[in-house]
């Protein structure tokens, strides 16, 4: 991989990328770092690819997690990340549910997160790299011709591991899977 196409971020999924996935997760003391997903940011940032949380939280909507405990959550991940020489550059998050507020443009596989995060901090969509465990996650990889990583977990459903896969991206069983190989084109 030529250094014109090194990734400018790496857009990364919560639950299930970075952090185990339990549902409606509101309380900071269940919060679990997945296996390598530190060392996978910490790495990326070496590489000059800073990390970037996008991440549905319907939950809010839905009235199963109060504003401050996603907020509590997510300090809890950035202290735990810390703790592993890993930062995150930003989080963004979308707090809706079609079913309860109506359609949003922000809610993946929507792409108002991403382009949000992009205004903000001068990035080109298309040199960026995308993970999550779901094909939602992912979607935006293919709007905006990025590189795609989906991230095989244990809530992942097949019919999306074969989306991914007929889209181009690469599936891997954890960021730090997908990410080494990744780093590796770049020398």
């Amino acid at each position: 991989m030529a250094d014109h196409d090194r990734p400018q971020a790496a857009f990364l999924d919560r639950d299930g990328t970075i952090i185990v996935d339990y549902h409606y997760l509101n309380d900071p003391a269940n919060v679990e770092l997945l296996p390598g997903a530190a060392e996978a940011i910490r790495l990326l940032a070496a590489a000059g690819i800073p990390s970037v949380v996008c991440t549905n939280q319907s939950g809010i909507a839905r009235g199963a997690i109060s504003l401050e405990q996603y907020r509590a959550v997510r300090l809890r991940m950035e202290e735990l990340l810390r703790a592993e020489g890993a930062a995150l550059l930003d989080t963004f998050s979308c707090p809706h549910h079609p079913d309860v507020t109506g359609p949003c443009p922000c809610r993946k596989p929507e792409t108002g997160l991403y382009e949000r995060a992009a205004a903000l901090h001068k990035l080109d969509l298309s040199r960026c790299l995308y993970a999550g465990d779901r094909y939602r996650d992912v979607a935006a990889c293919t709007v905006f011709h990025g590189t795609g990583l989906f991230v095989d977990s244990r809530v992942s459903e097949p019919e999306d591991r074969v989306r991914a896969v007929a889209e181009g991206m690469t599936v891997v069983p954890s960021l730090l899977d997908g990410v080494r190989p990744l780093l590796a084109a770049l020398k």
